[in-house]
């Protein structure tokens, strides 16, 4: 398949992801007042509900990665879009807190079946000599999800209830993703066989001997890295109104979605002959470091702009390393159950970063616990310099 034949694929993967994560992801954190109050519970057990359901997904990851390999993601990501479906629907008409637990798990799995992990495997399995520059190509588009989805469901917060707000996101993976995810598979079903044989695999760099210490030290940046990531992104309004920004917080959270493009954009201008292990200690020292600006200068709004901007462009990175580094890494033979593996790790760990965060918040205050993020941030950065070290040492 050449350059500009699978354009079409990423574009199409691209508003799936814009309509899978800010569906499935970042909505969450602004409708979960709402549900507190609906459902008579306290924010922090709503974050705990979320990090249930997170760790679910992440333990059901290695099964959806070989399943992956097997039929080929588009199948399953069109799989993935009736099931968010129906769960949407699910939580919005649950009428207790049991069976609204239930469904968000359920949000959760298919979650996995979407979003970035099955969407990079997809791109892969199209054509792995292409995959990197695919990969940066989606995370552009992606990108925007969080500056679309958080005004959008800002707004019809005000204008309905939550429960309300998740049919019309049911909606939009029913009617919108699941016939594209259902294109891509019917595409990929026509052309995979071709591909495989006309297309050599990707090597990856490390030897059989490297592999375990580097896919454990890959397991703890990406884990560490993906805590921060979870911990900051799903709290970002209330935690910037907790440090005296109330009311320029929402505000200040949309420039964050703007600063991931810029990132993918700047890494597609300048950084193409950069490694994926550069980019990522690049990525994990921007978001440290974006925290540790706001620790320093809230409430000034002028610090926290630039530490959503820092944020964003970290962020921006990250996104893209989670699909390149296994590849260069690892190889693509057998990809799909590497980012299913890659995935349950990270998120079995960060799923404990939305109650944590929020429970965190509410005991020792917004401060000592960014402080605490800043520092896991700091452990990222040091381990993929690990990786680094790592792969000069095999040579």
């Amino acid at each position: 398949m050449n350059a500009r034949l699978s354009i079409a694929p990423i574009v199409a993967l691209g508003v799936t992801q814009i309509i899978g994560y800010g569906t499935l992801y970042y909505a969450f954190s602004i409708l979960a007042p709402d549900m507190a109050r609906d459902l008579t519970w306290s924010v922090e057990w709503i974050f705990a509900a979320l990090s249930l359901s997170l760790l679910v997904g992440g333990l059901t990851a290695p099964w959806f990665g070989i399943l992956i390999d097997r039929y080929g993601a588009g199948r399953l990501m069109t799989i993935g879009s009736a099931c968010a479906a129906a769960a949407l629907i699910g939580c919005s008409l649950a009428p207790n807190k049991l069976i609204f637990v239930g469904t968000l798990v359920v949000v959760e799995v298919a979650a996995s079946l979407v979003q970035y992990g099955a969407a990079f495997a997809l791109l892969v399995q199209l054509n792995p000599a292409q995959a990197q520059r695919s990969i940066t190509y989606l995370t552009l588009i992606g990108g925007f999800a969080s500056t679309v989805f958080w005004p959008i469901t800002a707004f019809l917060e005000t204008q309905m209830s939550w429960r309300s707000v998740y049919l019309i996101f049911a909606a939009l993976n029913l009617l919108v993703c699941l016939p594209l995810h259902a294109w891509l598979a019917r595409g990929l079903a026509r052309s995979r066989d071709a591909i495989a044989a006309g297309t050599e695999p990707v090597i990856g760099r490390l030897s059989v001997t490297a592999r375990p210490i580097g896919f454990a030290l890959m397991i703890l940046a990406f884990s560490l890295q993906s805590f921060v990531a979870s911990a900051v992104l799903i709290h970002m309004v209330p935690m910037l109104a907790a440090l005296g920004l109330t009311a320029t917080a929402a505000i200040i959270a949309t420039v964050f979605g703007p600063s991931q493009v810029a990132s993918r954009l700047i890494n597609m201008a300048f950084g193409r002959n950069l490694s994926p292990v550069i980019l990522a200690t690049i990525a994990a020292a921007l978001m440290s470091g974006a925290v540790l600006v706001l620790i320093l200068t809230a409430p000034m709004v002028t610090g926290a702009m630039a530490f959503a901007v820092l944020f964003g462009l970290g962020n921006g990175l990250f996104s893209i390393v989670l699909g390149t580094l296994p590849l260069l890494l690892f190889g693509s033979e057998g990809y799909g159950r590497l980012q299913g593996r890659v995935a349950s790790a990270r998120l079995v760990v960060s799923a404990a970063a939305p109650f944590a965060f929020a429970a965190g918040m509410a005991q020792i205050g917004a401060t000592w616990s960014l402080g605490i993020t800043m520092a896991l941030g700091a452990g990222a950065v040091v381990t993929f310099l690990g990786i680094g070290r790592l792969m000069q040492a095999r040579g």
